[in-house]
């Protein structure tokens, strides 16, 4: 069976979405995946965690890692699909053409969003895309407050837009920013704390999306 690609795209900057892939990443490695990661945001930030975690600790699953440029995304792709069983893609915001092409290979799109108007309106160019390919899309929550009127809005607001969104997501935690500083992801840095159980359950969900 060829490997399931997971998209994660949003066209905000700063919106998460490379913290998003790790924790995803790390966390299907954790579950005994063999997972590849790509990089084709010219920014390098995923490129430059994989470095801290090639240099860091030996305990943890081998990632395999490409950095393309987005034109070569499709050769990419072919070649660690006979190698893998996941891989998570990482792209450009405000680069529509390289993001395209990104959705087009994908089984599922992530549109990681934090709680904010500029986050959701973003995020409907994201939805326009992946249906335009005919390519699921799924939303995403990050830096999710535990409660509040701000939180409640937005999930109504992408209720409206009848944008899929998944139950679980990714609090506005700590532990998030410094397991990503240490090349980690939460379940490998901090395995019991409370972010590692919000990857936890958001890793179940997709899996099950995904039919693994």
């Amino acid at each position: 069976m060829p490997a399931r690609v997971v998209t994660v795209a949003q066209q905000k900057g700063g919106a998460g979405k490379t913290t998003l892939l790790v924790q995803l990443a790390t966390a299907f490695a954790a579950r005994g995946h063999k997972v590849a990661v790509v990089d084709i945001d010219p920014q390098g930030t995923l490129a430059n965690w994989m470095r801290l975690r090639e240099h860091g600790r030996r305990d943890v699953p081998e990632l395999h890692f490409a950095m393309v440029g987005g034109w070569r995304l499709a050769v990419t792709l072919d070649r660690l699909e006979r190698l893998v069983e996941f891989v998570f893609v990482d792209t450009p915001p405000h680069a529509e053409s390289e993001t395209k092409g990104a959705i087009r290979r994908a089984d599922l799109v992530l549109v990681p969003a934090q709680p904010s108007p500029a986050d959701l309106w973003a995020a409907a160019t994201t939805f326009e895309l992946a249906r335009k390919e005919n390519r699921r899309a799924c939303l995403i929550w990050v830096r999710l407050p535990a409660r509040g009127r701000v939180r409640e809005e937005a999930k109504a607001e992408a209720a409206r837009q009848g944008w899929p969104m998944a139950a679980a997501g990714l609090g506005n935690r700590q532990d998030y920013v410094s397991s990503f500083a240490r090349g980690l992801g939460v379940i490998e840095a901090e395995p019991r704390s409370a972010a590692a159980a919000e990857v936890r359950a958001l890793a179940s969900e997709l899996a099950s999306l995904l039919g693994s």
